[in-house]
């Protein structure tokens, strides 16, 4: 099946037509899009990070190693520190937000802006401070599902690292057993 002249104009087209944000706003948010949780840059992006995985790769490669072998550790040894990074992005995502007293589902804000208007005019029904108190806290329960999204997003990243990991400390086990001839 051939392209025509005219669908192959019309690809043009739409190809300049989505070339990405236009505005300012929309370069500068889609710019740190990659850098919300820094889990998409490799760990020897960052100089403690590449320090570390040397550390755990002499670690994992032992005394007296071939170039191969402390190759496959330093891989091994990669895995095993993106893995921390998730599992450490995950922990400080819930203990801030478990944490903070002060917590508002990014969804109720504006709800709750109502109510609270609603309720300070002249004219507003008198409601039980119970029962207020009890609409404009916020439970863990409420919070973990409003972090769903992130939570998910932690998880697909640890998945990935998790995988990662266990095909490179295969390979690392078959490369250090003996040949069999």
């Amino acid at each position: 099946m051939r392209a025509t002249s005219e669908k192959i104009r019309a690809n043009r087209a739409n190809a300049r037509a989505s070339t990405g944000p236009k505005t300012a706003h929309g370069r500068t948010s889609s710019a740190r899009n990659a850098l919300r949780h820094a889990l998409s840059l490799p760990v020897y992006s960052d100089k403690a990070l590449s320090e570390e995985v040397e550390a755990l790769a002499r670690e994992i490669a032992g005394p007296d190693t071939d170039a191969e072998m402390q190759e496959l550790a330093r891989r091994v040894a990669e895995a095993q520190i993106d893995l921390r990074r998730v599992r450490d992005a995950r922990h400080q995502l819930l203990s801030r937000a478990l944490g903070n007293p002060y917590y508002e589902a990014r969804g109720k804000v504006r709800e709750k802006l109502a109510v609270l208007r609603h309720l300070l005019r002249d004219d507003a029904p008198d409601v039980p401070r119970a029962g207020l108190a009890k609409y404009l806290t916020t439970t863990p329960a409420t919070i973990l599902s409003q972090e769903v999204p992130r939570l998910s997003a932690l998880d697909r990243y640890e998945r990935r690292a998790l995988s990662r990991r266990k095909f490179r400390i295969r390979a690392f086990d078959l490369a250090r057993r003996p040949s069999r001839r």
